[in-house]
């Protein structure tokens, strides 16, 4: 028996697309091994610290809910617009969380602060004031921006630009 044969070598039967060294995650589909306790690189390759993400998933849930707000206000107040102008704005923020987290995370944060927002805004106060007036078209917010936000939720991710 020689020394050589004793190491492990990778089996020439390996199909196409397995990689030799299992041990190696996303960080190695750009051709490079991750490097230990470097921090994990976002969506565009950038490295993005465990901290700063959570910090984007709180500034996402806040304006999730600031989003909501004024959504809650608007589709009362221009109604065909309004509704049109408020799901729109909602969809850009839940998709733009998905691009700057590069996680459905993102998208659940915004989400949250969204859904949030508008669950208390729902809700009457003893005297009967409320923002929703109850009706088809705040029906079609709180229903439209759900789903909204599980479709932007659901996206698969798209492939890393090639360097």
């Amino acid at each position: 028996m020689s020394p050589s044969s004793s190491s492990p070598e990778p089996s020439p039967k390996s199909s196409p697309g397995s990689s030799p060294n299992p041990s190696r995650g996303r960080a190695a589909s750009s051709g490079r091994p991750a490097a230990p306790g470097r921090p994990a690189a976002a969506s565009d390759g950038f490295p993005v610290s465990r901290n700063a993400r959570y910090v984007w998933y709180a500034l996402l849930f806040v304006l999730g809910a600031l989003v909501g707000t004024a959504g809650a206000l608007v589709q009362a107040a221009w109604l065909p617009a309004g509704l049109l102008l408020a799901l729109l704005a909602a969809a850009g923020l839940f998709y733009g969380g998905l691009r700057a987290t590069g996680t459905q995370v993102g998208v659940a944060a915004a989400g949250g602060g969204w859904l949030v927002a508008v669950v208390l805004l729902s809700f009457g106060r003893p005297e009967g004031d409320g923002v929703f007036g109850g009706g088809v078209g705040e029906l079609l917010f709180l229903f439209g921006g759900m789903g909204i936000a599980v479709m932007c939720t659901t996206l698969a991710r798209l492939p890393r630009p090639a360097r």
